[in-house]
């Protein structure tokens, strides 16, 4: 059964950092891209980053480029996503999304086929 699990996630300060996980489990790692995903109400769910597994190669949107930063520990098949220098209008629900690499189109679209739950992410002004 494929699992992901997102944690991390609160309350900070404008200015302030989180570094959110993703635990995953049930699928073949090294063949997969993670996604990060958020949701804001009223607002279109955004792909904020990703990162292929395989190679390492990484990529973000414009609206977090310089902010945020999305690694992997293959060893326990986990990504995490540093997100520095937060701004009121990172507040969102964040989640961590996987597919094999060979099925996405768009790194920052996907399709993902396997989601996690998520995590609330507030940052206060």
């Amino acid at each position: 059964e494929v699992q992901l699990v997102e944690s991390g996630g609160g309350l900070v300060q404008t200015g302030g950092s989180l570094r959110l996980s993703c635990a995953t489990s049930g699928f073949p790692f090294e063949d997969y891209v993670i996604g990060w995903f958020r949701q804001a109400p009223g607002k279109k769910r955004e792909g904020v980053a990703s990162i292929s597994i395989s190679d390492s190669s990484t990529y973000y949107a414009d609206s977090v480029k310089g902010r945020f930063t999305v690694t992997v520990d293959s060893a326990e098949n986990t990504v995490y996503l540093q997100m520095d220098t937060l701004k009121p209008e990172d507040t969102a629900v964040y989640q961590c999304a996987a597919d094999l690499i060979y099925l996405i189109s768009d790194y920052l679209k996907g399709p993902f086929d396997y989601w996690g739950q998520g995590t609330q992410v507030t940052v206060s002004s």
